[in-house]
């Protein structure tokens, strides 16, 4: 297959174009682009490459090509095609952010500002796009209260003088627009001064109003002087908290990129005149191809999902395509975008900024992910596993002499835990304490419900993990034995600090953990999370037998009447201290004599747990 493919690559022309690779279903698995479709389409089939891009030729069982008339054209071309088909080798951002905007229509006589998903061709202005709903609004009511619009949601000019002002006019954040006096033009210059301050010239509407506050002044119009002084306070106020969401206004961005052991970050630094104001960042499944050609891909997606591109963006490394992005960067916000990559000074610190804050986020996702994964692969190596264990079951025996022999079962996937996957079993065939028939009785009837086609024991563990030592481990290798069925198994041993310090096989060969740290943790959390579901399952039941153990030896109380004593009463110590009277509501009056004989009788029982009020420990 590969010889054939590398036959028909070789008979491709030297020119830019875009290549569709396909897997034996005919379903696109990867698009790409390239100056010279001989060169990039040959490279897949011949030479060594690393085990990410092995799994994607592997797959590839044919391919189409598009041949274009330059390399903007392929860009073009190469994005459409992996919106299309969102092939999975491909690495995409996710579809499923939006980015929110601030709408204002003029032509309203009362226009408004409000918070809308898109943009639309509807002759309205649009503001952003912003982080989230939540900024947005955010903005959008700390902009109306620096000029004291309305946000109570009342219609303009239906509502005027028809209603008493809301608290907002008497908390002084809004100027009562909905009174009988509201000039309308008023109305208008604030909301125009309001939409300025959303596109960040506060400098310029703090400068007019500190005229206008002057030439007030010396009118000798000193509340119109004062109104003008409170609206400049706001306006100073606002200047600081709006550039922290004018995310959209910004004219430069940093781009970072970092590419961990298990994920990588995408980072977009947003900054105005200088100052950082905002930061977008995703984590992505790790890609096959180069820096270069990942970051490119991401920059087209980014951007045409936003909307928005500053003048200039600054990046970790030179792009392969660097001048045909800037063409369609420029085609998407309608003037020149320069892609450049710094090497020395300010610009450069901001690049590596940008990289800080992706390792950073990549790091902080990755951290349990890789300790995981490499303590499964250790596990693969030291228990000569075919694979990392993927689904652990571990078991543990919880009993007190004879009293509820109980098993439990916990499962790990992918090193977590599945909670809804434990299982709880009640041990039948012994009633006197034996560790190794009573592993071997709960591994039969797992292996039993799986090989019955129970859907809750459906899927087989990779490992077996079981609370004790080589003798526990031979009885659950008998049992899966009888059944037919292979699974490894191996014993979870403690050292006298009751901490688990090895794994043991059947014929007692351990195999240290005190070396291996993430391993030590893990397998010890297993332990105690087996021994602690075990143990819960055992306490509940000897609880609901110590409740009633007293009473039953009661003659003329049966099930029910137990049940109405504890119900009426609560405990036992409480049926203990009832008197007659109080007994005999709830029973025969020669019941309740004898129960009250029974507790107060010389002689009369009171084991451990009467004391404890019936309570299971």
């Amino acid at each position: 297959m590969v010889d054939s493919l590398r036959e028909t690559a070789l008979r491709l022309p030297q020119q830019p174009g875009v290549y569709i690779m396909k897997d034996a279903k005919g379903e696109v698995i990867y698009v790409g682009k390239a100056k010279k479709l001989k060169n990039r389409v040959t490279s897949y089939f011949h030479g060594e490459h690393n085990l990410k891009t092995e799994a994607m030729i592997s797959k590839i069982a044919d391919f189409d090509v598009i041949i274009a008339n330059s390399e903007l054209e392929a860009l073009v071309l190469e994005n459409s095609l992996i919106k299309r088909h969102m092939p999975r080798y491909n690495i995409l951002l996710k579809d499923d952010k939006g980015y929110p905007f601030i709408r204002l229509d003029m032509r309203e006589e009362y226009p408004t500002f409000s918070v809308v998903s898109r943009v639309k061709d509807d002759g309205a202005r649009y503001f952003g796009p912003y982080g989230s709903r939540g900024t947005t609004r955010s903005a959008v009511e700390s902009i109306c209260k620096a000029f004291k619009l309305p946000t109570c949601g009342k219609k303009f000019p239906r509502d005027i003088g028809k209603t008493r002002p809301c608290l907002n006019h008497h908390l002084g954040a809004c100027r009562g627009w909905c009174l009988k006096d509201s000039d309308n033009e008023e109305y208008r210059e604030a909301v125009a001064m309001a939409a300025l301050a959303l596109e960040g010239k506060t400098d310029d509407i703090a400068a007019k109003l500190q005229q206008e506050m002057e030439a007030a002044a010396e009118r000798l119009q000193f509340e119109l002087a004062a109104e003008k002084r409170d609206r400049l306070r706001a306006v100073t106020a606002l200047k600081t908290k709006q550039r922290v969401v004018a995310g959209a206004m910004a004219d430069t961005d940093a781009v970072g990129f970092w590419r961990g052991d298990a994920r990588c970050c995408f980072t977009v630094m947003h900054y105005m005149d200088g100052d950082l104001i905002d930061k977008d960042y995703e984590l992505l499944e790790l890609p096959f191809e180069e820096d270069g050609d990942v970051i490119s891909g991401l920059l087209r997606q980014y951007y045409e999902r936003r909307g928005v591109t500053p003048q200039t963006v600054y990046l970790p490394c030179e792009l392969p395509d660097g001048e045909a992005l800037e063409q369609f960067l420029a085609g998407l916000s309608g003037r020149k975008v320069r892609l450049l990559s710094p090497q020395r000074g300010e610009k450069a610190r901001i690049v590596e900024t940008a990289e800080l804050n992706a390792r950073e986020e990549a790091e902080r996702a990755t951290t349990r992910e890789e300790r995981t994964t490499r303590t499964l692969e250790w596990l693969q190596r030291a228990l000569d596993l075919p694979a990392p264990p993927n689904r652990i079951e571990a078991y543990d025996i919880s009993n007190t002499g004879a009293d509820s022999i109980v098993a439990g079962m916990t499962v790990f996937v992918s090193g977590r835990p599945l909670k809804r996957d434990y299982r709880k079993f009640r041990i039948r065939t012994t009633e006197t304490p034996d560790d190794y028939q009573s592993m071997f009785e709960v591994v039969s009837r797992r292996a039993r419900h799986y090989l019955d086609g129970d859907q809750k024991f459906s899927s087989l563990p990779d490992v077996m993990f079981i609370d004790g030592g080589a003798g526990q481990v031979r009885a659950a290798q008998e049992a899966l034995a009888g059944a037919g069925l292979t699974v490894p198994v191996f014993g979870m041993v403690k050292d006298d600090r009751h901490r688990t310090r090895a794994l043991v096989t059947g014929d007692g060969r351990e195999i240290g953990l005190s070396a291996q740290p993430a391993v030590f943790a893990f397998v010890g959390t297993v332990q105690e999370e087996t021994h602690r579901f075990a143990i819960e399952y055992h306490r509940s039941l000897r609880g609901k037998r110590v409740r009633t153990s007293s009473l039953e030896k009661i003659e003329g109380v049966g099930e029910k009447r137990r049940a109405a004593l504890l119900k009426r009463f609560g405990s036992i110590q409480a049926v203990r201290s009832a008197e007659p009277e109080a007994l005999a509501e709830v029973l025969p009056s020669n019941v309740a004599r004898s129960v009250y004989d029974y507790f107060h009788s010389e002689g009369g029982e009171e084991d451990e747990s009467d004391r404890r009020g019936g309570k299971g420990t």
